[in-house]
C-alpha cells in the first residue's frame, strides 16, 4: 500500500498490460484515489463511466483531524513528482498548507527551504496514517525537520503559521482564499514616507505584468513601503521585499501585517542582497541609480517569467530595455501619465496631474526555461 493516494502513480503496471481485456481489475491505493491520485490516470485511459471508486479518508483530512484543526481553509499542494519550489512558495504565502510529499520533496527538503527563507512556520509531519499503532504525528520547526532523515512512510506535511492557523468566521469556498475584492489599492492604504510609494495607477499595470499567483515567488526591489510586495501577497504569491533603510523595512512589515499577509522583508542593498534569495518567478524594480541596468540584467537572468521596472528618467530607458533584451526577455513598455479627479471649492472638480512614469517590462518567451535555477 502506498503512503498517500498520489503515490499510486508509481505503479503504472497496475493499469496497463492485459487490464483492458480483463472482466474487472482492482487497483489498490490508500486514502482517496480521486484526490491527486490514480483515478485521473484510470479515467483518462478507460473513461470515468467504467470506474467504481471506493474512497477512503484522504491523508490531508486525517492529518488535520489528528491535530484538531479544520481544513476547509487549508491550501493543498502536491510535491510528489513535481518541483518542490511551488510547495515552498505556497507554504510561505499561506497560513495553513498541506503538502503531499515524494522522493526528494519530503519534510527535510521542505524544512530546509523554509529555513533559508526565514519563514516562521511549524511543520506537522504525519506518518503511516491509518496504520494501527504505527501512526506518528510530530510538530517541528523547519530547522528540526531539515536535520532529520525521514522514512518513506510520511503521509503528508502540514505547514502552519500558528498565529493564523485558526481563521475566524465561516467560509463558503474551501481551499485557496478568493481574489481580494480590489487591488491597486490607494496610497492611503499603506504607511509610507514623503509620497515615496508606487502610485496605484502604476501599481495596477505592474501587477498585470507581474501576474502574481499561488505558487509564485515575487521580488520587490527598492521596496520602500512594500506596496507592490503586499499586493502580490494579497493575490496569493510569496513575496520578498528588499529595502535598504531600517525604517523602510519596519514600514513593509507593518503594511504586511495590516493587510493580513506574510511578506519577507530583507534589510539590504541591491544587488548585494539578491545572492541569498531563491529564484523568482517575477521581479519588480522600483527605479534605481546608475547600477539599474546591471540590476535589471541580473534579475532578467534569474526571473522565470517577467521583470517590471518603473523609472522617471527618460535617459535610462534605452539601457533598461537593452538589459531586458540581453537577458533573453522580450522588452516592452509605456509612459504612464494620469490625472486624478480633485475637488475645488464650490462643489466642482479639476484634474490633478501625477508625475509621468515609465513602466518597462520584459517577458520570457513561452517554453524557455531559466537554466540552472535552484529552488
Amino acid at each position: 500500500m502506498t503512503s498517500h493516494t498520489e503515490a499510486a502513480h508509481d505503479h503504472p503496471a497496475a493499469v496497463s498490460g492485459g487490464a483492458a481485456a480483463a472482466a474487472s481489475v482492482v487497483v489498490l491505493a490508500s486514502g482517496d484515489p480521486g484526490f491527486f491520485g490514480i483515478v485521473r490516470v484510470l479515467a483518462e485511459r478507460f473513461g470515468a463511466g467504467a470506474l467504481d471508486v471506493r474512497p477512503g479518508a484522504p491523508s490531508v483530512a486525517v492529518a488535520f483531524a489528528r491535530i484538531g484543526l479544520p481544513w476547509d481553509d487549508a491550501v493543498v499542494v502536491s510535491a510528489h513528482g513535481r518541483d518542490i519550489r511551488t510547495a515552498v512558495n505556497v507554504c510561505r504565502a499561506h497560513a495553513k498548507t498541506a503538502v503531499l510529499t515524494g522522493p526528494g520533496a519530503g519534510p527535510a527538503e521542505l524544512g530546509a527551504a523554509l529555513m533559508r527563507a526565514g519563514a516562521r512556520r511549524t511543520l506537522v509531519v504525519a506518518s503511516a496514517l491509518g496504520s494501527p499503532g504505527g501512526e506518528s504525528v510530530e510538530r517541528l520547526s523547519p530547522a528540526q525537520a531539515a536535520a532529520r532523515d525521514w522514512p518513506g512512510t510520511v503521509s503528508v506535511v502540514l505547514c502552519l503559521d500558528e498565529d493564523r492557523a485558526l481563521s475566524p468566521g465561516l467560509r463558503t469556498i474551501a481551499g485557496l482564499p478568493g481574489s481580494p475584492g480590489q487591488w491597486a489599492l490607494p496610497e492611503a492604504e499603506f504607511e509610507h514616507r514623503d509620497s515615496l510609494i508606487t502610485k496605484y495607477e502604476v501599481r495596477a499595470l505592474a501587477l498585470a505584468r507581474l501576474g502574481p499567483r499561488a505558487g509564485d515567488l515575487v521580488w520587490d526591489l527598492g521596496a520602500g513601503s512594500g506596496s507592490v510586495a503586499v499586493e502580490c501577497a494579497r493575490l496569493g504569491a510569496a513575496a520578498v521585499a528588499v529595502e535598504k533603510t531600517a525604517d523602510g523595512v519596519a514600514r513593509i512589515r507593518a503594511n504586511a501585517a495590516a493587510h493580513g499577509v506574510d511578506v519577507q522583508a530583507v534589510h539590504g542593498t541591491v544587488p548585494d542582497a539578491l545572492d541569498q534569495l531563491p529564484e523568482p518567478d517575477a521581479v519588480f524594480i522600483g527605479g534605481g541609480g546608475g547600477e539599474l541596468p546591471a540590476i535589471v540584467a541580473e534579475c532578467g537572468r534569474r526571473a522565470r517569467r517577467s521583470v517590471v521596472v518603473t523609472l522617471a528618467a527618460l535617459d535610462r530607458v534605452p539601457a533598461v530595455r537593452a538589459a531586458l533584451a540581453d537577458a533573453g526577455l522580450i522588452p516592452d513598455g509605456v509612459l504612464l501619465q494620469s490625472s486624478r479627479l480633485a475637488p475645488l471649492p464650490g462643489g466642482v472638480t479639476r484634474l490633478a496631474a501625477t508625475n509621468p512614469v515609465f513602466v518597462l517590462w520584459g517577458t520570457r518567451p513561452t517554453g524557455i526555461a531559466v537554466e540552472g535555477a535552484p529552488t
